[in-house]
């Protein structure tokens, strides 16, 4: 006997309520021989006393059983799959006989049956390799009865195949399998879920024959040959029901038609469906270009939180059905039931149709499979997947043996005690007892989880009173309850909230916006309620809506993930900024719930990288003007949410923003080179770069901040045309590439502005040409720049472009800096070009932290003098940010005592109280609202305002007394 037989490797057989009984039924086989191995005989037994079906498999064929049982099983799987698949492929010179194949297709699997029962209940498979031999045996049955109808359609002359030896390659016709199919995880007794489509173009019929009626027969015959009930039983049920709008359309369907409907009116339930698509027969090259086309269809580009609803209303409905208001073993139905098989995949298909849009990994076919990406990604723990998908085999086994009983199709235990006892024993368990409680510790353990994914959410109007906002009339018990919530205004947001309802806003002017709507108030209220001028909030929202076109999508996302309410709130109260940013693009929320975000990335590779992948690879400038827009929304308003979040601190911020700037920059300025070069073609020889000033050059940018930009080019003065259709000169070039340059950045496209560029610290200022040849960069700075132009030039960096002309550029501007200047000369000229702004730019107030005596000003003129007098001797100065000129000066003892120390502390502290102004007050930053300077005095570890203020004005008297003191 050999060891890899399936005889050899059975270690398990069902329980026997009858040993004798069943032990006189094993005389039935009349093959003595067969029941002479122990293992074999009690796995006999098992099958004669609990399946008649599979019992009168092997009475009926004794020499068929003991085939199987002396091969390997595997052996066997791939013996039975070759021949169904040759079953349609009669010899060239013989016509096809549709009843001989018929019959060879049913005997197949019979075999088949009893083959997968035998390794399945006697422990030879586990149960993926149960599914999968199931499923392979299915996309056999479905090839081999496909071939025998196109090779008799061959043979009649209608279907002209492209090859005589693969009637199915290029055909044009394209059989998905869906459902546990299409995934490979096929129960025991299932209907094959099939979708027909074809593609007009590549089907080669005969002359005059329409497609549609012609493909719509074949997948008829397809059926009826695969379903058709003879003695020796049937092949497969087939479905054709996933098809689009199954109740109108042929059987068959074209791949025009179906891209229409998926497109219009396609369904979440269809997208979930087509997370198991798989092309099984017929052109298999097509199907999966039909698939790739879908794809936008199935998976949505954003985290798509209304599938969520859609598919808790499927279960929700499922749950309707009698018997699923509680759980009982008897009777109990363990597919759709409470902790069954239908919520562990639910579980997972929802979360692959939110998530998988944005993470390909979670785009699998297999149940198992995805519960481990889904820990991969971060969205479940380890604990849910392993208890998930140990409930998933136990389930999916004991599905396969009720199935097994009597090859029928169906889910549920028997109601009757006794005959749950047997059942109890032919799934192994002793007694019943023991059965009930691994089912019920099973399902307890799925309905845990799939109530935390659908049914834990919060009641949406639980424990905050009375909420009603319809009729004309205000509540009495609406406005208490408003007044309870920090509502200063009562009166006022019942008019604002009722106007939604009335379709007052655009936005929530649709039937669905105002359902939503309905459902989502008393918690939208209640999140609102947490800011700190739940009015201001709330008008901030309705400004909100008054600007979107349409306010659905962020509606049901609100809904379905209280994290996100909360956030939006807190944005609408104290970062209007932010929030307008979800109103025009309220996906920009996906970031917030995916694992990434609490990580604080500064660092200016991985944000380009980030930025350069979610741009992709568009196909015109247009498009990269819109995806660059999107993209660097997307970012910023990430680096917010987690500045307000305290995952980013201020000074990483203001690197993310810069690193956003730059990465944004350099994309655009690749995308319009490139669009440029097909005009004009390039300069030989010719470089570029683009300088950063300001707070972008010193990697301080805030969430409001415009970019400061010199441009700089370098070409051969021997060589100056561009070798493109339409020439240039390459001054002339260079300008023009710049103008697209600054266009890319600042043009108003359908997506919104990028950023706003400033090119005035270029030499010359605001006058003549907007690009600066390097040469003439070089000898402006060594002959004509001025004291303030050079101040300038201490924050200057080069942001993208041609990496040698890069280095000269660096090399330039450190020769610049690094020129002898008198020391106490260079502190008169930055003292008197302090008093010059403070004469012709008066400050705001105290909250005036960049202009105001004492503040960021201050502070950025002390470095740039430290600088300008002292990178002679100290060049390691030049490069650093004013906060670390300022620590590097107090080390090399430029600064008195311990006059650095409290300059850069000073400095850290300003610097991180205009990054939160910036982010959170829009228009001018001086006068903030009460609350959100509130917020910000939290933010910065003071407990209120008034603290807040008299930290600030006491860090300013101690700068600008230094700041005196020290320039004079």
């Amino acid at each position: 006997m050999s060891q890899d037989s399936l005889r050899a490797r059975l270690d398990q057989a069902p329980v026997l309520a009858d040993p004798e009984g069943a032990a006189a039924r094993l005389a039935d086989l009349d093959r003595p021989d067969l029941v002479v191995d122990p293992p074999v005989r009690a796995l006999l037994a098992g099958l004669a006393e609990h399946s008649t079906f599979l019992w009168g498999i092997a009475t009926r064929d004794p020499d068929r059983l003991a085939t199987l049982l002396d091969a390997s099983p595997e052996e066997s799987l791939a013996r039975l799959v070759a021949d169904q698949r040759a079953a349609g492929r009669p010899e060239p010179e013989n016509n096809v006989d549709l009843d001989a194949v018929g019959r060879r297709l049913r005997r197949n699997r019979q075999a088949l049956a009893l083959l997968v029962a035998m390794a399945d209940i006697g422990g030879v498979w586990p149960l993926e390799s149960v599914t999968a031999a199931l499923s392979d045996f299915a996309d056999a049955s479905v090839a081999g009865a496909l071939d025998a109808l196109l090779r008799q359609a061959a043979d009649l002359g209608r279907f002209l195949p492209k090859d005589p030896e693969d009637l199915q390659a290029g055909s044009g016709l394209v059989v998905l399998g869906l459902g546990k199919l299409g995934a490979g995880e096929l129960n025991y007794s299932s209907d094959i879920d099939l979708v027909v489509f074809f593609d007009p173009e590549a089907a080669t019929l005969r002359a005059g024959t329409e497609p549609t009626p012609f493909f719509s027969r074949l997948a008829q015959g397809l059926a009826k040959l695969l379903q058709e009930r003879t003695g020796d039983g049937y092949v497969h049920r087939v479905d054709y029901r996933l098809r689009p709008d199954p109740g109108s359309t042929p059987t068959a369907i074209s791949f025009n038609s179906a891209f229409s409907y998926y497109e219009t009116v396609g369904q979440n339930w269809e997208r979930a469906a087509f997370i198991k698509a798989r092309p099984i027969a017929g052109d298999l090259v097509a199907g999966a270009r039909f698939l790739v086309e879908l794809r936008p269809f199935i998976w949505r580009k954003y985290f798509d939180f209304g599938s969520i609803a859609d598919v808790h209303a499927m279960k929700r409905q499922i749950h309707a059905v009698r018997g699923h208001e509680r759980l009982a073993v008897a009777g109990h139905d363990i597919k759709l039931g409470r902790g069954g098989i239908r919520e562990i995949e639910f579980f997972v298909q929802t979360q692959q149709l939110v998530f998988g849009g944005r993470r390909p990994s979670l785009r699998g076919r297999r149940t198992l499979e995805m519960l481990a990406e889904l820990v991969a990604e971060g969205w479940i723990d380890g604990q849910a997947r392993d208890e998930l998908a140990e409930a998933y085999r136990f389930l999916r086994g004991i599905e396969h043996r009720l199935q097994m009983q009597e090859d029928a199709q169906t889910q549920r235990l028997p109601e009757a005690p006794e005959a749950l006892e047997r059942f109890a024993r032919f799934a192994g368990y002793a007694t019943r007892e023991a059965f009930e409680t691994a089912l019920l510790a099973h399902a307890a353990r799925v309905q845990a989880h799939y109530a935390l994914l659908f049914e834990a959410e919060p009641d949406l109007s639980a424990g905050i009173g009375d909420l009603v906002f319809s009729g004309a009339g205000d509540d009495p018990e609406t406005l208490k309850t408003l007044r309870q919530l920090g509502f200063r205004e009562p009166e006022r947001a019942v008019e604002t909230v009722r106007g939604w309802h009335f379709g007052r806003r655009p936005a929530v002017r649709s039937a669905r916006a105002r359902e939503v709507l309905t459902e989502l108030v008393p918690a939208l209220i209640q999140a609102l309620s947490g800011t700190p001028d739940p009015d201001a909030a709330l008008a901030a929202l309705d400004r909100a809506f008054g600007q979107m076109p349409a306010a659905v999508e962020l509606l049901i996302i609100l809904r379905s993930h209280e994290r996100l309410r909360l956030l939006f709130a807190d944005l609408l109260g104290t970062a209007p900024r932010l929030a307008d940013t979800v109103a025009f693009s309220p996906h920009v929320l996906d970031a917030v719930i995916d694992p990434a975000f609490v990580e604080p990335v500064s660092d200016e590779a991985a944000l380009d990288t980030q930025f350069r992948a979610l741009v992709g690879r568009p196909g015109a400038v247009e498009e990269f003007l819109d995806r660059s827009r999107d993209a660097a929304r997307q970012m910023r308003f990430v680096t917010g949410a987690r500045l307000l979040s305290g995952i980013l601190p201020p000074g990483g911020a203001g690197r993310a923003f810069s690193g956003v700037a730059q990465a944004a920059l350099a994309a655009s300025l690749a995308a319009v080179s490139e669009a440029f070069a097909k005009d004009h073609g390039r300069v030989p020889g010719g470089r570029m770069v683009v300088l950063g000033f300001g707070r972008l050059g010193s990697r301080q940018l805030t969430a409001a901040s415009d970019l400061d930009l010199v441009v700089l080019y370098d070409f051969d003065p021997e060589n100056r045309q561009s070798d493109g259709p339409r020439s240039l000169d390459a001054a002339v070039a260079y300008n023009r590439l710049t103008q697209r340059l600054v266009a890319a950045l600042t043009a108003p496209t359908r997506r919104g502005t990028l950023y706003e560029v400033d090119l005035r610290l270029r030499p010359g200022g605001g006058q003549g040409m907007i690009a600066t040849q390097a040469r003439s960069f070089r000898a402006y700075l060594a002959e004509s720049a001025e004291t303030w132009e050079l101040m300038a030039l201490t924050r200057a960096r080069v942001l993208c472009g041609d990496a040698s002309l890069a280095d000269e550029v660096r090399a330039v501007v450190a020769q610049a800096l690094g020129r002898p200047r008198d020391a106490a000369g260079v502190a008169r000229e930055v003292r008197a070009m302090r008093d010059l702004v403070a004469a012709e730019k008066a400050d705001a107030g105290p909250l005036d932290l960049k202009l105001a005596p004492g503040g960021l000003l201050d502070l950025d003129f002390l470095a740039q003098a430290l600088v300008l007098g002292h990178a002679q001797t100290h060049p390691d100065l030049v490069g650093r940010d004013a906060r670390g000129v300022l620590e590097r000066a107090g080390t090399l003892g430029l600064l008195p005592g311990d006059a650095a120390d409290r300059l850069v502390a000073a400095y850290r502290f300003l610097d991180d109280i205009h990054q939160w102004q910036r982010l959170m007050i829009e228009g001018d930053s001086a006068d903030p609202p009460p609350a959100v300077l509130g917020r910000i005095a939290v933010a910065a570890g003071l407990p209120d305002a008034r603290a807040l203020t008299a930290q600030l004005e006491a860090e300013r008297r101690m700068v600008r007394a230094l700041f005196e003191r020290l320039l004079g």
